[in-house]
C-alpha cells in the first residue's frame, strides 16, 4: 500500500539544521535505516559520504557515520565534494549506497540529506518509502553483531578522480589556452575542484565564492546571487564566466559584457552541437514546464523535440531515462548529461560550453544565446486552507485565460511543494497578454482565498 513520505521531499530531506527533520536523532536514524536497506547479500557493505562547506556538515556527518556503521556498513569519508561527484564515485567505488549532505542552493542554516543508490542515481520512491517505515521503527534487533560494526576511513584522491573524470568530458583535440575565466564557486563543495579543472585545461582562472568559511554558503554568491559574477567578468575582462550553487548540481553563464545566460540558453546549446555531432540521442531534450517557450520553438526548427516534465531535477532524471534521452535540463541551471553523469553536473555542463566556445572562435555574446525569449511573468498567490486550485470558479477563470492564449502562449498554474502558495505563470510573444493573463488569475486566486 502506498503511503505518504514523513521525512524525505522532492530532493532528499531537507531542513534547518538542528531542528527536525535536520536532527543529530533523525540523521542517526536514517543511516541505520538506509544501511539495513541497502544491507544485500554476503559482501561487506560500503557507503560513501560527502558534504557540502556547511557548518553543521560536520554534525550531521557524524550522526549518518554512526547509524552507517551500527548497521554493519563500512563508511568511506570524501569531505566537501559537489553532489555529481558523489554520484559519479559511489558508482565506480561499487559502494552500495552513497551520501551527499548538502542543501544545494539554501542558505548555510539549512542543510539536506541526498541518497544514490550504486547506479549513481537519485533513489526512487519506493527505497524512500521503505527507508521511512524503518525509521520509525525499532530497529535495535537488526543491529550488527559487535564483530560486524562496520569500519570508517578516508579517501583522499577523491578530488582528483572527480577532476579527472570532468576533464574527459572536454573534448581531447582542444584545450582553454588564452581564455580567461571566472568562476564563482558560492563558496560551495566545488572551491577546489572546478577552479582545478580549468586551470588544468589551461585556462586563466579567476576565483570568487572560493573561500568557505562554514556560514557563506550561496551568501551573495553563486547561481542564486549571479551579480557578483557579472561584474567580475567586466571587471577582469574575462571571456566567460561560471557560477555554481553550493553543491555545483546547478550553472549559469554569463558572458564577457557581463549579461547572464540561464539554463535554457545553455540547454539549446548543447542540443545544437551534439545533434551537429551526432550525439544527440533520441533527437529530443527533457526540461520542465518552467523552460521558455522561445526554446521550444529554436528546437522545434531544428526537428529536435522538446519533453516537458514537473520541476524538479529528479523529474528531468526519470523522464530521460524512460525516453532514452541524453541532454536534460532546468532554467534554473540543472543541466544533466547522461554521457557523462547520472545527475546534474555543474561543471561538466560549463566545459560543454567552453568546447562549443572554443571550436567556434566567437565571443560568448554571439555564441551562447540562440534564440529570443517569450516574455513569461510569474507571481505568486498565498493561501491558508485548502489549496484553492479545485476551486470552481478558478478552473473556470483558468479556462478562459488558456482560450485566450491557445496559439500564442501558455500558463501554468502550479501548487509549491514547499510553502502554501499558488505559482501563477502566463508567457506569450505579446507582453502585454502575458500581464493580462497573470494579473486575471492572481485576482481570482486572490479573490476566493480571501476570508469570508
Amino acid at each position: 500500500m502506498s503511503i505518504m513520505k514523513r521525512f524525505f521531499g522532492t530532493d532528499g530531506i531537507r531542513g534547518t539544521a538542528n531542528m527536525a527533520p535536520m536532527t543529530v536523532e533523525i540523521a542517526q536514524k536514517l543511516g541505520q535505516a538506509a544501511g539495513l536497506h541497502f544491507r544485500r547479500g554476503d559482501h561487506r557493505h560500503c557507503v560513501l559520504l560527502g558534504k557540502d562547506t556547511r557548518l553543521s556538515g560536520y554534525m550531521i556527518e557524524s550522526a549518518l557515520v554512526s547509524g552507517f556503521l551500527s548497521a554493519g556498513m563500512d563508511v568511506t569519508l570524501v569531505g566537501p565534494l559537489p553532489t555529481p561527484a558523489i554520484a559519479l564515485l559511489t558508482r565506480s567505488l561499487r559502494a552500495d549506497l552513497g551520501v551527499m549532505i548538502s542543501a544545494s542552493h539554501n542558505p548555510f542554516g539549512d542543510n539536506g540529506i541526498k541518497l544514490f543508490g550504486p547506479d549513481g542515481f537519485k533513489l526512487s520512491d519506493q527505497d524512500e518509502r521503505t527507508i521511512e517505515n524503518l525509521m520509525v521503527t525499532d530497529l535495535h534487533a537488526d543491529m550488527a553483531h559487535p564483530a560486524q560494526i562496520g569500519r570508517a576511513s578516508r579517501l583522499n584522491d577523491a578530488a582528483g578522480r572527480y577532476i579527472e573524470s570532468a576533464k574527459s568530458s572536454f573534448p581531447r583535440k582542444l584545450r582553454l589556452d588564452g581564455m580567461k575565466i571566472v568562476i564563482d564557486c558560492a563558496n560551495g563543495s566545488a572551491y577546489r575542484v572546478a577552479p582545478t579543472a580549468l586551470w588544468e585545461l589551461g585556462a586563466e582562472v579567476i576565483r570568487i565564492g572560493c573561500e568557505p568559511n562554514g556560514v557563506n554558503i550561496n551568501e551573495h554568491c553563486g547561481s542564486t546571487h549571479p551579480d557578483a559574477l557579472c561584474k567580475a567578468v567586466v571587471q577582469h575582462g574575462a571571456d566567460i564566466g561560471i557560477a555554481l550553487d553550493g553543491d555545483a548540481d546547478r550553472v549559469l553563464i554569463a558572458d564577457e559584457t557581463g549579461c547572464l545566460i540561464d539554463g535554457d540558453q545553455i540547454l539549446a546549446l548543447i542540443a545544437r552541437s551534439w545533434a551537429a555531432e551526432g550525439r544527440l540521442v533520441g533527437n529530443a531534450v527533457v526540461a520542465t514546464v518552467m523552460s521558455n517557450m522561445g526554446l521550444e520553438r529554436f528546437l522545434e526548427k531544428m526537428g529536435v523535440g522538446l519533453e516537458r516534465t514537473a520541476v524538479g531535477d529528479r523529474h528531468v532524471v526519470e523522464r530521460m531515462r524512460e525516453q532514452g534521452v541524453n541532454v536534460g535540463g532546468e532554467q534554473s541551471g540543472h543541466m544533466v548529461l547522461t554521457d557523462f553523469a547520472t545527475t546534474g553536473d555543474g561543471l561538466i555542463a560549463a566545459l560543454q560550453i567552453l568546447a562549443v566556445l572554443v571550436e567556434a572562435g566567437r565571443p560568448a555574446s554571439e555564441v551562447c544565446r540562440l534564440f529570443q525569449p517569450f516574455p513569461q511573468k510569474l507571481r505568486n498567490v498565498r493561501y491558508s486552507g485548502a489549496c484553492p486550485l479545485d476551486m470552481d470558479e478558478v478552473r473556470q477563470r483558468q479556462h478562459d485565460v488558456e482560450r485566450t492564449l491557445a496559439g500564442h502562449g501558455r500558463l501554468l498554474l502550479r501548487r509549491s511543494g514547499t510553502e502554501p502558495l499558488v505559482r501563477v505563470m502566463a508567457e506569450a510573444e505579446d507582453a502585454a497578454l502575458v500581464d493580462e493573463a497573470v494579473s486575471q488569475m492572481c485576482a481570482v486566486l486572490e479573490k476566493v482565498t480571501q476570508p469570508a
